[in-house]
């Protein structure tokens, strides 16, 4: 079956890929580039060098359209929007700059480690201590440090911002909404000399499927983190984030 010269049939799985990793990603604000690159290598055989690529282009798009439909739903708080964005854009750009420099792979592991506690320690509360609500504090500086990561450590703006959010103890809701809303200025000002060598014929195929499994699923994880409980959402985001981080740390060194 084909769609204006694109075979659908061909580009389905990637189409499920995209639509279960942002689906996570929207509703708890983390885990698309993670479970992007495992399903893609792990299951449908990717390189992992052509993985990160495609993931790496559909996520500026991704981003764009779950930050709009959080906006839809109400789930951005605009003073931590604001205190988010600008620091992520500078150490997102700084991370970039720095990355020939630094060996972002080296310092990966103890991120994950970091993360992997992080989850335990949100998991815990989830499940033993109903969640009390307070503005969060350190924001500027945690988007600096997000940003920083994402581009120097190639990802972690989802895991390490909303953790730390979530710990300081932001609204779960406002917390996913606004990262993710932010996460799409990040992501542009990380990708745009990646995606000037790319190209946009690099669009088609398998990353085409990811963008459209991505871009459908972004309503409905939007509208999931608005009516999610702060206990349930502290649950969901403790136990994505161990996950993910232990396999990261698995994969890491074996």
């Amino acid at each position: 079956m084909e769609w204006f010269g694109i075979d659908l049939a061909a580009i389905a799985p990637f189409i499920a890929v995209g639509f279960a990793a942002q689906l996570v990603d929207g509703a708890l604000g983390m885990a698309f580039g993670v479970i992007s690159n495992t399903l893609l290598v792990g299951v449908l055989g990717l390189p992992p060098a052509q993985a990160s690529q495609r993931v790496h282009v559909v996520e500026c798009f991704t981003t764009a359209t779950s930050g709009l439909s959080h906006l839809f739903h109400g789930n951005i708080d605009k003073r931590l929007f604001a205190g988010l964005v600008i620091p992520g854009v500078i150490g997102g750009v700084a991370g970039a700059y720095l990355l020939t420099s630094i060996d972002g792979e080296a310092i990966k592991p103890f991120v994950l480690l970091y993360l992997a506690a992080m989850g335990v320690y949100l998991l815990a509360r989830g499940l033993l201590y109903p969640p009390k609500l307070r503005p969060a504090r350190h924001v500027a500086p945690l988007g600096l440090v997000g940003g920083f990561l994402d581009a120097a450590g190639g990802g972690g703006w989802g895991p390490v911002v909303t953790s730390n959010l979530l710990v300081q103890g932001a609204e779960p809701r406002k917390v996913v909404g606004s990262v993710n809303a932010a996460e799409f200025f990040i992501t542009v000002a990380i990708s745009a000399t990646f995606i000037l060598h790319i190209g946009i014929a690099d669009l088609a195929g398998a990353t085409l499927g990811l963008l459209i499994g991505g871009m459908a699923a972004a309503p409905f994880a939007a509208f999931a983190a608005k009516h999610f409980s702060p206990k349930l959402m502290l649950i969901l985001v403790g136990g994505a984030l161990t996950v993910t981080s232990s396999y990261g740390i698995w994969t890491a060194w074996s």
